[in-house]
């Protein structure tokens, strides 16, 4: 049986975060295709239907998951649906391929869930949930399966017809689309990737609800810019946009006057100090604002951040947003010990290299090389840090590393001051909450970057959003954060668990 995002939830730096805001987005469900042939095939043997593992070194079938098989029609009694069995003559019967990326359509997406709905599905609500990963999926599909790695599908046993139906869905983000011209028996490839990409804008679709901070030195509204959601959605809280801008310090204080008519952005220490104005989003990104600023920060707002969470909320933290974590909860001050006096390795370029030690940061290894990041398993980080101490590996999951030997932390006549870094300086974790929960009782989620997201956009009250924004392609860290962004978005279940079953 699969298991899916639910209906109820939804510079390189900034690839990894997106691929953590669109990272809370791949959690619960996926497995590897089905592998076929010896593991001393090289790349040329790969058959049409195949794409080549890297990691494995063999072809390996696209499509994901297996197709759900036949589901139960109103009577209960086994129904495929769809154009398969006997009346092909057996085999897959009918099958819809296609591919799945981000909205932009640069970047495919892996374990997205795409299927044929018997009924409508319902809508989806905005604001901080708890739903199951195991939720059944509105609509009573009639087939469904996962994307792989590199984005694609294929779903057997579909109905055929002038008109059908398709639903694309990851977490709380969905887009459906009418397939014309459906051949029975037959194989119907979407060759208009504008019809399998997530949606834009609201009348395209689904797209979770947003509450970004500005920040000094990060930018992250521009990141969700970036990665193709439309500028309309870009709004004041008092409006329908799907994406809220707050001002933090030091950050854009206000809409260009093309958009929204130059309105001002509410401070951001008058929207997390209170519990009730975070449970109105899926997910929270507060960007860097160059300093802790502990002074807006009160315990109230420190205590909702966690609360927001817990009750199914996702937070994305970066670099010295750290103090929700090192002056939090306690809880959360359970999480990593911050080397708080150690400097950024300022200028340096250095090799981020992927965890591979849980299955998702085997798939992460693996996305990034198919969407061009050589060599496999590393990619370059600008603006590195060196915040983190380590991790409680018994709540956290590391996802990126860099070596800090060779890195210059050198500061004469204070070394008493700035110790040595560790040998290993995490660069993106994640956890789960409640922290103290079973895993299957978890709800929320919490990524933490320790580098700059969008590393190159200008966020200050001289930049007035989005004129401080780069319309440049996604950097390889920056698809490393496309990819966690969405792995955020997704439904909850513990990183290093067995994804056999998602």
């Amino acid at each position: 049986m699969l298991c899916r995002p639910t209906t109820g939830n939804f510079s390189p730096a900034f690839y990894l975060f997106i691929a953590v805001i669109f990272a809370a987005s791949l959690s619960a469900c996926s497995d590897s295709d089905d592998v076929n042939g010896a593991t001393n095939q090289s790349e040329e043997d790969c058959t049409p239907d195949q794409t080549w593992n890297p990691i494995d070194n063999v072809c390996v079938t696209i499509g994901g998951e297996e197709d759900a098989g036949p589901v139960a029609d109103a009577d209960g009694e086994e129904d495929t649906g769809g154009n398969g069995g006997d009346e092909c003559g057996g085999g897959p019967g009918t099958t819809i391929t296609g591919t799945v990326t981000i909205p932009s359509g640069e970047l495919p997406l892996p374990d997205v869930t795409v299927y044929v709905p018997a009924t409508d599905p319902d809508p989806i609500s905005s604001g901080a949930t708890c739903e199951p990963c195991d939720d059944a999926l509105s609509g009573n599909p009639i087939t469904e399966t996962l994307t792989g790695i590199n984005g694609r599908f294929s779903l057997t046993q579909a109905p055929s017809g002038d008109e059908v139906p398709l639903v694309i869905e990851v977490g709380k983000w969905r887009r459906q689309v009418t397939l014309e011209n459906v051949e029975p028996c037959q194989e119907y490839e979407i060759t208009d990737l504008d019809k399998t990409r997530l949606p834009r804008n609201q009348e395209e679709g689904n797209i979770p609800q947003f509450g970004v901070s500005t920040g000094g030195c990060d930018a992250l509204g521009c990141l969700l810019r970036k990665i193709g959601i439309d500028e309309s959605e870009f709004t004041p809280e008092d409006e329908d946009g799907r994406v809220h801008l707050f001002a933090g310090r030091d950050g854009t204080t206000r809409y260009d006057n093309s958009l929204n008519d130059g309105a001002s952005l509410t401070p951001a220490w008058n929207w997390w100090d209170d519990l009730d104005n975070l449970l109105d989003y899926d997910i929270v990104a507060l960007s860097c604002e160059c300093n802790n600023n502990g002074g807006d920060k009160s315990n109230d707002a420190r205590q909702a951040l966690q609360d927001f969470t817990e009750a199914g909320g996702r937070a994305f933290l970066s670099h010295l947003q750290y103090i929700w974590l090192s002056e939090g909860t306690d809880d959360f001050q359970s999480v990593a010990d911050w080397a708080t006096g150690m400097a950024p390795a300022t200028g340096q370029v250095e090799d981020g290299i992927i965890d591979t030690s849980f299955p998702k940061g085997q798939d992460l290894r693996e996305w990034m090389y198919q969407t061009g990041t050589t060599p496999a398993g590393e990619f370059p980080i600008h603006e590195t840090r060196g915040s983190i101490e380590s991790i409680n590996e018994d709540i956290a999951t590391q996802w990126v590393w860099i070596e800090s030997e060779g890195m210059d932390f050198e500061f004469p006549g204070f070394e008493d001051f700035f110790p040595d870094p560790p040998p290993e300086l995490v660069q993106y974790f994640s956890f789960n909450t409640p922290i103290a929960a079973h895993p299957n009782d978890q709800c929320g989620r919490l990524v933490f970057s320790d580098i700059h997201v969008a590393s190159g956009q200008q966020s200050s009250p001289d930049h007035p959003f989005p004129t401080g924004c780069t319309d440049e392609e996604l950097t390889p860290q920056e698809k490393a954060l496309v990819f966690m962004l969405f792995d955020l978005a997704r439904c909850i279940i513990p990183d290093k668990g067995d994804l056999a079953g998602r």
